[in-house]
């Protein structure tokens, strides 16, 4: 039986073998993974421990919050804030930053986190997750400022997920590839079960909210337009579409089997560059496609050189398979 490989001993072969990650970043990765342990106990638990439905409050992106929003959010500050690894965190579910307190020794990283994504989805028992982005804190002995996080996202030092399905699966990169880790719950560890993933340059499938198709802008209808018309059109093949409206679900798809994510701008709101958040979504998620071989662009530069302007800015998102997502870019600059 070959040997198991932990993501402690993982982590540590990357600072020690292949100089990758300090220890400091490699202390943060073990605690952000304790926590998505405890917040996949409480997904798991559901209606038996009572926290499931809604909040009855708003996040400050308007949306209305569950129960498990609060909790993962809550679980994340608790788990990260004293171990003297970070200066600050950020987080979907939170106005502004949130300082590590004095009382507590202060680390040289930033942490951005989306607590639980997906939460459409809680109630009814669907796959959900956590997205988390490491950034340097700026040289300097000054306090951390909401700026500081400001940074494109070819800065990271760390990006990943964990969702929470049939399997809690941890999903990381250190700028060294992509590695996936299997929680085994009965030794309480995450266990590493694939390294180098890889994403088809093409692909049969797409991911995208039809629903919404009567405000796409052009050239989003003419991608999805010639892909539903199969082998009798343009692209000569056949495609199946996948929705779960949950990006870490739709991603860890891709990641594993391949397929394109989209959630473009649209008309509804024409003054929003579009609905997910380039911080806490598109930034972590685009440096894992780019590590496994894929690409991310908001349809006419890449995701991770985009400059951010303010904490919770959004921006449209297209992700996955090389070629097809030059495709649709290339449709945005044929305009």
């Amino acid at each position: 039986m070959a040997q198991r490989i932990s993501l402690t001993r993982y982590l540590v072969e990357q600072q020690r073998v292949d100089g990758l990650i300090p220890s400091q970043l490699r202390l943060l990765l073990e605690v952000v993974a304790r926590a998505c342990k405890s917040i996949s106990q409480a997904v798991n638990k559901g209606s038996l421990g009572g926290v499931l439905g809604s909040a009855d409050s708003e996040n400050v992106q308007g949306e209305v919050q569950k129960k498990l929003d609060i909790i993962a959010n809550e679980v994340l500050i608790e788990a990260n804030e004293w171990g003297g690894h970070l200066a600050a965190m950020a987080s979907e579910e939170m106005d502004g930053i949130y300082l590590v307190p004095n009382r507590y020794p202060q680390g040289e990283y930033l942490l951005l986190f989306d607590p639980l994504d997906g939460s459409s989805n809680i109630d009814v028992n669907v796959s959900i997750g956590t997205i988390f982005s490491v950034l340097k804190k700026p040289e300097g002995d000054r306090g951390v400022e909401e700026g500081d996080f400001l940074q494109a996202g070819h800065q990271q030092v760390a990006a990943g997920y964990c969702v929470y399905g049939p399997q809690t699966t941890l999903v990381l990169t250190v700028g060294d590839g992509v590695a996936m880790f299997t929680l085994d719950r009965e030794q309480g560890s995450f266990v590493l079960t694939q390294e180098n993933v890889r994403i088809p340059e093409d692909t049969k499938e797409f991911a995208i909210n039809m629903s919404n198709m009567r405000h796409w802008d052009a050239p989003v209808k003419r991608y999805i337009d010639e892909c539903l018309q199969g082998r009798e059109g343009p692209r000569g093949k056949d495609f199946n579409m996948r929705w779960i409206a949950s990006m870490v679900a739709d991603v860890h798809r891709i990641l594993t089997r391949g397929g394109v994510f989209m959630y473009p701008w649209d008309k509804r709101e024409p003054n929003k560059p579009g609905k997910l958040r380039l911080l806490y979504e598109a930034n972590p998620m685009g440096w894992l496609i780019e590590q496994a071989g894929g690409a991310a662009t908001n349809g006419k530069q890449r995701i991770l050189d985009i400059q951010p302007s303010q904490l919770h800015e959004r921006v449209s998102v297209i992700l996955g398979s090389k070629n097809e997502v030059e495709r649709v870019t290339s449709y945005h600059s044929s305009l």
